[in-house]
């Protein structure tokens, strides 16, 4: 019993190291953004129809590295469009993501990475890249200078 105890702590632990902390209230955003004083990364996904958005997320957003480069630079906010009825949002989520996609992807693009001020304002606009999690960090951050 003490050595799956042990077990189940090591991969929960594992777990909260490794997992990027993703937000899905844009004013709960805005608000840690003014008071850590960071800029927000908006991601437009859809998770389980969009293949790019699916290669963004398992090697760059997934990966340890961009993980620990993010953690105190960034709030993360996703914004999902997903189609299968099993991952189906809430009908408040759904209307959020709406109208966040109508001020800030109004061209539909998937996936978009939209770097904004704490009070919303755009940086900057990226997609999907063939890259290191290091290089598109160094990129998500070329925008706020």
């Amino acid at each position: 019993m003490k050595f799956f105890t042990l077990n189940l702590a090591v991969v929960l632990c594992t777990f909260t190291i490794n997992s990027q902390n993703w937000l899905t209230n844009f004013e709960e955003a805005k608000y840690l953004a003014s008071k850590s004083d960071e800029n927000i990364i908006l991601v437009f996904q859809g998770s389980d129809w969009c293949a790019p958005c699916i290669k963004l997320n398992r090697e760059i957003w997934s990966n340890a590295t961009f993980q620990n480069l993010a953690k105190d630079h960034f709030i993360m906010l996703k914004a999902d469009f997903p189609r299968k009825k099993s991952n189906k949002l809430s009908e408040e989520l759904q209307e959020q993501n709406a109208k966040l996609a109508e001020k800030y992807n109004d061209q539909g693009f998937f996936p978009l990475v939209v770097i904004l001020d704490k009070s919303g304002n755009v940086l900057g606009k990226m997609g999907y890249e063939k890259t290191t999690p290091k290089a598109y960090f160094e990129e998500l951050t070329s925008f706020e200078k």
